[in-house]
């Protein structure tokens, strides 16, 4: 096997080195806008999205958060909405997009930025503990930002 090109395992493996020393931003929106003003986006690893826009091309955005693959014509347009840890916290908390089915839990999965979150609802997230903790501590950031700025939400929607 020629060495000069790395195994699928090794650069898995690269990458999980990396994000443990924390060498690389995390992504927090994996974006992108096509001609026609479609936004696709992928919310988690393996999230594969398709989009055949009007100009009649196939867009995809995959890896969620994390890592960005994109599968284009040569030369066709897209805008990369794609942000990472590394932006303003203005940027991220307009970014960072939760999975939600309603209180009751039955209703049809929908994905809103955590700025438009009902503050009970970012507490009992970081409460039981869910997401990982570069998520939740975006949600706690949010709320202090909240609270400094003497804003609150009552309801998510």
């Amino acid at each position: 096997m020629n060495k000069n090109f790395k195994t699928p395992e090794e650069m898995v493996l690269e990458w999980e080195i990396a994000a443990e020393l924390d060498s690389h931003p995390q992504i927090v929106l994996n974006a992108i806008k096509t001609p026609d003003g479609t936004i696709i986006m992928s919310h988690h690893r393996h999230d594969y999205v398709t989009y055949t826009d009007a100009n009649g091309l196939d867009y995809m955005v995959d890896g969620g958060h994390d890592y960005l693959r994109r599968n284009l014509h040569e030369g066709a347009p897209y805008i990369e909405l794609s942000v990472t840890d590394s932006a303003p916290f203005e940027q991220i908390r307009e970014s960072l997009h939760w999975g939600n089915r309603g209180k009751d839990n039955r209703q049809p999965l929908k994905f809103l930025p955590i700025c438009r979150m009902a503050d009970d609802h970012l507490e009992a997230i970081l409460r039981l503990k869910m997401g990982g903790e570069w998520v939740q501590s975006i949600m706690r950031e949010e709320l202090s930002y909240r609270e400094e700025n003497n804003i609150h939400v009552a309801e998510t929607g």
